[in-house]
């Protein structure tokens, strides 16, 4: 049985604000508890004229509260900013307000440009990111209260301490943090729609070096796979347009809001922008329901894994639901949760 997640960047549209981008996600994640959608996972993205969601931990608590059978989580923090004491804290907070229902998924991307991720990291004993596995070290202690007893922070705790912990995931595009997550015993997403090289042979080795831990005797593993979906294919491929735009400014150092289909029909693209956007066409799957269907049963028989977390981003919001709602017809997801649910 397939599972189908979302992934939210919490995305501004062109002629839209932050606080539009922020009302719709919190919009959408009750239309996706509805819909049978499995977690609901909030991204984090600084100084970005394109992206609203910069404080991830504060999303969650909105979007549980609005919810009754998602699982919500980052999707994710970036660790290498923070102190793993601090990121414990406040996940142990969502833990024990909403017991069995919150993932922290964390990455080791800046999530910004690097001027940014100076200004998040500023003050005297700033970790480089060679620091970044034992943080995760850390993280987990802090998260279990299950620091070793020699760790200098012996007998620290992350309050409140509870007899739950988050599910924690390690986020990443490459084989180094399937690594991480193969070594310290943690789940792994690999983001196939910021990277699909190689996306495979990753999550095989991270299943081929697992450590079991405590919390997790056996790998898992999911695909994030950006999609779009309509009634038809040349809707579906219409509406992507703003994906196509929207990546060439990124790509160029020009990032702002996600322009609207009539805005990229309008714009002429220099050649170094066609290259970018044919270089990057592969990161997506648009068409039909059944299309996408097809496409991302096939892309997780590659993989080997069962959960499909989406990201779908349309300039219009309304057209972004309908995408989501089509989906969650194809996958007959409904269904599976009211089955679920009886069998609980």
């Amino acid at each position: 049985m397939a599972l189908l997640s979302v992934l939210d960047q919490s995305p501004i549209r062109s002629g839209g604000t932050g606080a539009d981008a922020l009302r719709e996600t919190l919009r959408l994640a009750e239309v996706a508890d509805r819909l049978g959608y499995h977690r609901y996972w909030l991204a984090e993205h600084h100084s970005s004229g394109g992206l609203a969601g910069s404080s991830p931990e504060v999303l969650i608590g909105q979007v549980a509260a609005r919810t009754e059978r998602l699982r919500v989580g980052s999707g994710g923090v970036m660790l290498s900013h923070y102190s793993p004491l601090k990121v414990a804290e406040n996940f142990r907070v969502l833990e024990t307000l909403y017991p069995g229902r919150i993932d922290l998924g964390i990455g080791r991307a800046p999530g910004s440009d690097s001027r940014t991720a100076r200004a998040l990291a500023h003050g005297p004993g700033a970790l480089g990111i060679e620091h970044f596995p034992s943080q995760i070290a850390d993280l987990v202690g802090f998260l279990h209260d299950d620091l070793d007893p020699f760790h200098p922070f012996a007998g620290v705790h992350a309050m409140p301490t509870g007899s739950t912990a988050p599910e924690l995931w390690l986020l990443g595009s490459s084989d180094e943090s399937a690594a991480y997550a193969a070594h310290f015993g943690t789940a792994f997403s690999f983001a196939h729609f910021i990277n699909t090289h190689g996306g495979p042979q990753v999550v095989e080795a991270y299943r081929r070096h697992f450590r079991p831990s405590p919390w997790l005797p056996e790998p898992r593993a999911s695909i994030g796979v950006f999609v779009i979906c309509a009634d038809t294919e040349e809707d579906a491929r219409r509406l992507a347009k703003s994906r196509a735009l929207f990546i060439a400014r990124l790509y160029t150092g020009n990032p702002g809001p996600y322009p609207s289909v009539e805005e990229v029909e309008s714009h002429h693209f220099t050649p170094h922008e066609q290259a970018i956007v044919e270089h990057s066409a592969d990161r997506s799957i648009v068409g039909t329901p059944e299309q996408v269907r097809d496409r991302l049963t096939a892309l997780g028989a590659e993989y080997g894994v069962d959960e499909y977390v989406v990201v779908t981003i349309t300039h219009d919001f309304a057209a972004r639901v309908r995408s989501y709602e089509l989906l969650a017809a194809a996958f007959d997801l409904t269904a599976q949760a009211q089955a679920a649910t009886r069998t609980a």
